[in-house]
């Protein structure tokens, strides 16, 4: 399955800032759908992910009915991403074998 969409990057402060986009509405419903054969547990699915020109692996983790992605540090340096930036995002999700 594939998703592009974009949104804006909002930060979390608990212990450490986490930066985080959230997957549209209908996305979010299309894969907790699916999560029985996505999710590895704690319905936390495994992605690859291009933000800019960007390639990373994370896991998108849901929150309030809605799945987020985390956008990592080093995919924030590299693309010069800050909190209330708007970001394109191209995911792919893989069935656990």
């Amino acid at each position: 399955m594939e998703i592009a969409f974009s949104g804006p990057v909002f930060q979390w402060r608990g212990p450490a800032p986490y930066y985080y986009v959230a997957l549209p509405d209908d996305d979010s419903a299309d894969i907790k759908a699916d999560e029985p054969i996505l999710s590895y547990g704690w319905g936390c699915i495994p992605v690859s992910a291009t933000v800019g020109g960007t390639d990373f692996t994370t896991s998108l983790f849901p929150k309030d009915g809605r799945y987020l992605l985390p956008l990592k540090v080093a995919v924030r340096r590299a693309e010069g991403i800050d909190d209330g930036d708007h970001v394109d995002v191209r995911l792919t999700l893989e069935p656990l074998a």
